[in-house]
This record gives C-alpha cells, sequence and structure tokens, in this order.
C-alpha cells in the first residue's frame, strides 16, 4: 500500500468514525429531550399533588448512582475523561437552551434538571 492510498483509507475510516459519533450525538441529544420531557411530567405530578419539588434523597441517591458509572471508567484517563465531560456538558446545554427547551436559561435556578 503506497503512503497516498494509506492516506485515503485513513481519511475514509475517520470519516466513518466522525459519523459514528454524529450518529450518537443525535441519540444522546434526543435521549436527554425525552429526559427533558419525563422531569417536566414529574414536575407537573408534584405540583398536582402538592409534593415537594425536591427530593433530596433521591437526588443524592442519583449522584452516588452516576459517580458509580464514572468510577467504572479507568483512573488513567481521569484528566481527558474529565475534559471531554465538561466539553459535552457544555454542548448539551448549549443545546437544551437552544433547541429543547427555548428560553432564557441565565434566569433558570436549574430545577429543571434536577434529578425529580
Amino acid at each position: 500500500m503506497t503512503n497516498e492510498q494509506s492516506d485515503a483509507f485513513a481519511l475514509l475510516q475517520l470519516t466513518k468514525l466522525r459519523s459514528s459519533i454524529d450518529n450518537l450525538d443525535a441519540i444522546i441529544i434526543h435521549t436527554l429531550a425525552e429526559r427533558f420531557k419525563a422531569t417536566q411530567e414529574v414536575g407537573k405530578l408534584k405540583a398536582v399533588h402538592n409534593m415537594p419539588p425536591a427530593d433530596k434523597d433521591r437526588e443524592a441517591r442519583q449522584i452516588d448512582r452516576l459517580r458509580q458509572f464514572d468510577a467504572d471508567v479507568p483512573a488513567a484517563h481521569d484528566d481527558q475523561r474529565r475534559r471531554q465531560r465538561l466539553e459535552f456538558e457544555d454542548r448539551c446545554t448549549v443545546v437544551m437552551a437552544n433547541f429543547i427547551h427555548p428560553r432564557d436559561v441565565s434566569k433558570s435556578n436549574g430545577s429543571d434538571t434536577e434529578f425529580n
């Protein structure tokens, strides 16, 4: 295989990988949108039945559960994982703010994203 063929093959692989990443991003965003809808329904149900808007015990359990997911990833990738997570969270925040629930998120107290 020549260098030119090798480069062409690498570009083809890169295109396929990027396409896969784009598809996964779409799945994640759709899943987050569905989660957001579900949390809104939880909020409505709580309001109708005069339940407290926050459940600190559930929130603590959810945070522990999510931290366990994070703990399952090898520690050697902590810094890279942290950077990627922050970049992803930034992207998700923009998408959630502008696409799923268009409103001024700077005025939000974050209650929309609690672990209802």
